[in-house]
């Protein structure tokens, strides 16, 4: 059996950057969310736009994993 550890090693820092990434954004989601949107201030229409942006970014990650996988 011949481990071909450079490939390995590249998969675990791919698959590290990429949940990190995800992490940061569904984080980002929650703190754009988080507070409700007072008035009719563009700042926290964006904070909140944003956070959903956030959410469906997450949502996308997750289906082209799961599209990966299954097909």
């Amino acid at each position: 059996m011949n481990i071909d550890w450079a490939a390995l090693g590249q998969v675990f820092g791919v698959s590290l950057a990429v949940t990190v990434a995800i992490v940061g954004l569904f984080t980002l989601g929650i703190v754009g969310t988080s507070r409700p949107a007072r008035g009719a201030g563009s700042v926290a229409v964006a904070r909140t736009a944003g956070g959903y942006v956030c959410y469906a970014l997450c949502a996308a990650a997750v289906a082209f994993g799961i599209h990966l996988i299954a097909f």
